[in-house]
């Protein structure tokens, strides 16, 4: 290890970041040195711009993923090398933010019924159920499961906020159900190996699987069944402050998204032009003749 990469993971593991955060950040200094065969600290602004661009251009990556690059490099240049950042020379992209995509209760209902394995479909009903991002459900553990409260605790959201969220009692009878054929003992979704859980990528395979078995042109993702659950709790009426809690949003803004997404809150305000008292065209008058 350098010492430059040895230092960046001090000042990120000194700041509390989570591992998942210093992998990404180490990995992003890496690549960026690697591009132009250079030590990262001889580099500057206009190689991070260059780099920006060859991100954008060559490796056609989303923008949340090049912003995540692009936060990991400020992090190593104002907090490892202890310079400024390149505000004025480096170009901070407009984020244009997408509404949440959202599959109906049917779809669900379809999806978990045509889940055949059982450890998946435990992993999918936990997702859908509790509203997890999918690192918090794959870092559940069996002990998370508070069966005597009715409460799901992680232990270390986003941020490493930890948060308790319900627990259906539906969930309760299949994850009893999933322990006693598969025996997890001490993570709750284990992968191949019984001392660490479950891949992401792995889940999102499955996942384009099931779509794809159901015949479902919409995606899913982990995600999907998180916006999901957060748009079917507002289609019943449960409060954006309630729902902001469970889902473990810093700012109820981002909660508010899913105003745009409910069914109920579409369906149940009424348009502007049920109001006015315009002239019914029946279908005896039909379209006046063209000229």
């Amino acid at each position: 290890m350098t010492e430059l990469r040895k230092r960046l993971q001090e000042e990120l593991r000194l700041r509390n970041f989570s591992p998942e955060t210093v992998r990404s950040y180490t990995a992003t200094v890496a690549d960026f040195a690697r591009y132009f065969h250079r030590s990262p600290d001889q580099l500057g602004p206009e190689h991070v711009r260059s780099y920006q661009l060859y991100l954008l251009n060559e490796r056609k990556l989303a923008w949340p993923t090049i912003q995540v690059r692009l936060a990991g490099l400020r992090f190593f240049y104002t907090r490892t090398l202890k310079q400024s950042w390149f505000d004025t020379d480096v170009a901070k992209p407009k984020v244009r933010r997408k509404l949440p995509i959202v599959w109906s209760r049917e779809e669900v209902t379809a999806l978990l019924d045509a889940t055949r394995n059982l450890k998946h479909r435990a992993l999918l009903a936990t997702l859908y159920s509790a509203g997890l991002r999918c690192q918090e459900a794959l870092h559940l553990k069996v002990t998370d499961i508070d069966s005597q409260r009715m409460i799901i605790n992680i232990r270390e959201g986003k941020g490493r906020h930890p948060r308790q969220v319900m627990l259906s009692p539906k969930l309760l009878d299949l994850l009893r159900l999933y322990w006693r054929r598969r025996k997890p003992k001490d993570w709750l979704f284990p992968g191949v190996s019984s001392n660490r859980p479950m891949y992401a990528t792995g889940v999102r395979i499955f996942c384009q699987k099931l779509r794809q078995k159901l015949g479902i042109a919409k995606p899913l993702t982990p995600h999907v069944l998180r916006h999901s659950f957060a748009t079917h709790l507002l289609d019943r009426g449960t409060d954006l402050r309630s729902i902001q809690l469970l889902l473990g949003h810093r700012d109820l803004e981002t909660t508010a998204r899913y105003l745009h997404v409910s069914e109920h809150r579409l369906h149940s305000t009424p348009s502007p032009l049920d109001d006015l008292p315009i002239r019914e065209i029946t279908p005896a008058q039909g379209e006046p003749k063209r000229r």
